[in-house]
C-alpha cells in the first residue's frame, strides 16, 4: 500500500484528504506546516506528499524546495492542492519539483484525477 503524506494548517482539509485517500487505499500521515513535513520526510519518505501553499512556521513552496534537497527527496510524487490559482504560483511550484497541481477546494474526483496522472492510482 503506497503512503501519502497531507501537509496543510487546515485540520479539517487534512481530515478530508486523508478520508478521501484512505478510499483510494492510500496509508496517510499529516502534518500542519512545512517543518513537520520535512521532519517527517527525513524519518519516512512517502510515496506522495499532498501540499497546501499557505502555511505557518514553513510555507509548501519552501518545504518543497528543501525536499528535492533531501536524499530521496527527489522521489515522493507532489500534488500542490492550493488557492493560489495564478499562473505565477503554479509556474513556481513546478519549477520547484511539483508534479501536480489542483485548486482548492477539491473533491475525491479531483484527486483520484489527478493521482492517477501523477501514476499514483
Amino acid at each position: 500500500m503506497k503512503n501519502c503524506l497531507v501537509v496543510d494548517d487546515s485540520r479539517v482539509i487534512r481530515k478530508v484528504a486523508r478520508r478521501i485517500l484512505e478510499g483510494m487505499e492510500f496509508d496517510c500521515d499529516e502534518a500542519a506546516d512545512g517543518a513537520q513535513a520535512l521532519e517527517h520526510c527525513r524519518k519516512t519518505m512517502p510515496d506522495a506528499i499532498l501540499l497546501d501553499w499557505n502555511m505557518p512556521v514553513m510555507s509548501g513552496i519552501d518545504f518543497l524546495r528543501a525536499l528535492r534537497k533531501e536524499s530521496g527527496g527527489d522521489q515522493p510524487i507532489v500534488v500542490f492542492c492550493t488557492t493560489e490559482n495564478d499562473m505565477g504560483h503554479i509556474s513556481e511550484a513546478l519549477r520547484a519539483g511539483a508534479n501536480e497541481y489542483i485548486m482548492k477546494p477539491f473533491d475525491g474526483d479531483i484527486l483520484n484525477a489527478k493521482f492517477a496522472e501523477a501514476g499514483l492510482v
